[in-house]
């Protein structure tokens, strides 16, 4: 039986832009052929003269092994009548110029841990036997959008890190591959962390196959191969397997606009542009030193998209974050604003694929522009993604919470003014890694004050998102209320814990996240504005706001937020109805380190009209501090 070769059809969709499962064509494959494995290798190289497979089975000696070019476009490949699975490879690239480069496997299924960076021959199959079924069943039978959704960013690096020889390893250009967790490590502890803190998934800082640790990874070599800094690619599955079936859902950072210049990645692949742009005006990113995917190359768009869709099958991903799509829309170095038609094709495209292939994966915006209809099906004429972090409103509550709060009147309208647009599209509130790195300061030090009025500040941040319509995402470290930023070479500041403040902190971040998933008012109408009212949008001189969540019965919340480090006996608000209301969360409480500014009693509302309703309320408010209220519902017959 001869060794099956790629078929005319796959190299016409190939071309086409079209071949949706193109890493089963290309890169290193595992072949029964008559009760004997041979192992295939096949790439993308239209300009090289010639290709040599060379590896740990042939002395990286390419003589004898000759790549066929099966293509006119550039398609060659090569089968060895030889089980490879271990070996390391490259390929052996002579360019049209003559020179000679070495060039890993675009589509390596593994990969050396760096800083080597050959390719590994790692069979792709569906031999990993996943447990999470339920949770697949589950996820297709519910919307999404209006379920309680609170993401928890983390760098896999560097969550949690081994202490070698009984002391923590000075910082260094590279960790030592000993310190990391391995995908194992983390399931064991990392999944039961997340539940304990209430996050409903957890967003991965990209995986793929990158040469440099201070990169985190947006400066990929490989886009198929799972980086082999924490494990191999069946210890990532089970990782994921393992958040599924307790209830956790995997979310990937994913970076399809740009990848790194290393010599042995996908630049000048063959000795001339193959997936970057062919203008040197657009090839490159001067800012980030990277390269550029020529989004106008059909080639490309099966590239990518394939790997969107090989992460969904082969490791049972629930979504992606799509890193920089403001430097993907726009030509890239043009700095006029010129739209990429190209690029606008290819989101679209790749957008509808993904939905068609699995309606329940999640694509998200990472998108600082106000490009129109992020979220809009493309079949409407949008770009097709599920959500749009929602930038605007991140960098206008930091500015405020950063200002002191005799500053926050001139400052108002950066608290109100997100719920102008809040349903445009529909929107993540992102506190991400970005935010705190880079000399940008942790969260709690970004609030101003005495020691004591950060950890209030901070409180009434984590409150406000929240309360506020979109779902939430959090970096690591913000739960502990970390003094320190991001530090991209250390673990998160464990020992925070062993600190009342921090500790009563985390108390009320868990409890909040609690009451967020229980409260149906607070994600059911995320998306449409019967799910949110202000009370008083206007009180800029004490800096409270308030203002109502519903769901769809029209069940409401009441919350009220206190920017400032003033108290208030009897805050009177209008509400709607003549009820009963009691508080269901303080973060003045004294169990989250505040001073027990709380209302023990529940609240009666009063007749007389206030903030244009009939009735209304008077009611503790805690300084700098959120209280959230909720309406008692009466037993039927109950007087």
């Amino acid at each position: 039986m001869p060794i099956p070769t790629p078929t005319d059809y796959q190299v016409h969709l190939f071309h086409e832009g079209s071949l949706y499962d193109a890493f089963k064509l290309f890169g290193a494959h595992l072949i029964d052929s008559n009760n004997t494995i041979h192992t295939r290798f096949t790439v993308y190289a239209p300009n090289a003269r010639q290709i040599r497979l060379v590896g740990s089975f042939n002395d990286w000696n390419g003589k004898g092994y000759n790549l066929k070019k099966i293509s006119e476009q550039g398609i060659w490949t090569i089968s060895v009548d030889e089980n490879l699975e271990g070996h390391i490879y490259k390929y052996e690239i002579e360019t049209a110029s003559g020179n000679v480069i070495l060039k890993s496997d675009p589509y390596a299924f593994y990969s050396e841990i760096r800083p080597n960076t050959a390719s590994v021959v790692y069979p792709l199959d569906e031999s990993y036997k996943w447990g999470d079924s339920n949770w697949i069943k589950k996820k297709a039978k519910k919307d999404q959008t209006e379920s309680p959704m609170f993401i928890y960013e983390i760098h896999s690096g560097t969550w949690k890190k081994h202490v070698l020889n009984g002391k923590e390893s000075k910082p260094s250009i590279e960790c030592k591959i000993e310190e990391f967790y391995t995908y194992r490590e983390l399931a064991d502890e990392l999944i039961p962390y997340v539940v304990e803190q209430g996050f409903t998934h957890i967003e991965l800082m990209p995986l793929t196959e990158h040469p440099f640790d201070g990169s985190w990874g947006y400066q990929s070599t490989g886009y198929y191969s799972p980086t082999s800094r924490y494990g191999k690619p069946d210890d990532l599955k089970y990782f994921i397997d393992q958040c599924h079936q307790h209830n956790i859902g995997v979310l990937l950072d994913w970076v399809p606009g740009h990848y790194c210049k290393d010599a042995h990645g996908l630049y000048m692949f063959d000795g001339s542009p193959v997936y970057e742009y062919t203008d040197p005006k657009h090839r490159e990113n001067p800012v980030w030193g990277t390269a550029n995917f020529n989004l106008g190359k059909p080639e490309v768009h099966s590239f990518l998209i394939s790997n969107a869709r090989y992460w969904m099958q082969y490791f049972h991903i629930d979504g992606f974050r799509v890193d920089a799509v403001a430097n993907i829309i726009y030509w890239p170095n043009t700095y006029t604003g010129d739209v990429n038609s190209y690029a606008i094709d290819f989101l679209q495209k790749l957008n509808r694929v993904v939905k068609e292939s699995d309606p329940t994966v999640l694509m998200m915006a990472e998108d600082s522009t106000d490009w129109p209809n992020v979220t809009k099906p493309a079949s409407e004429g949008g770009l097709g993604f599920t959500y749009k972090w929602n930038m605007g409103w991140m960098n206008d509550i930091l500015e405020y919470m950063e200002s002191d709060q005799h500053s926050r009147k001139a400052l108002h309208n950066k608290v109100t003014f997100s719920i102008m647009y809040a349903y445009t599209e529909r929107f993540i509130l992102p506190l991400s890694h970005d935010e705190v790195v880079h000399g940008k300061k942790s969260l709690l030090d970004k609030m101003p004050g005495s020691y004591e009025e950060k950890f209030s500040q901070l409180k009434l941040l984590m409150g406000f998102m929240t309360t506020h319509p979109g779902k939430k995402l959090l970096f690591m470290g913000g739960e502990l209320g970390m003094f320190s930023e991001w530090k991209d070479k250390e673990q998160v500041d464990w020992h925070l814990l062993n600190y009342d403040s921090h500790r009563t902190l985390n108390h009320f971040f868990r409890d909040l996240v609690k009451l967020y998933k229980r409260s149906k008012p607070l994600y059911e109408l995320d998306d449409y504005p019967e799910g949110f009212e202000w009370i008083d949008v206007h009180n800029t001189d004490q800096s409270v706001f308030s203002f109502i969540r519903r769901d769809r019965e029209g069940n409401p919340l009441i919350i009220l937020c206190n920017f400032k480090n003033i108290s208030y006996e009897e805050y009177k608000v209008g509400v709607p109805n003549k009820q009963e209301y009691k508080e269901v969360i303080n973060s003045d409480a004294s169990q989250y380190g505040g001073s027990n500014y709380v209302n023990k009693k529940n609240i009666i509302a009063e007749e007389g009209t206030f903030h244009g309703r009939p009735y209304h309320i008077k009611i503790k408010v805690p300084p700098y501090g959120i209280t959230i209220l909720r309406p008692i519902k009466k037993r039927k017959g109950a007087k």
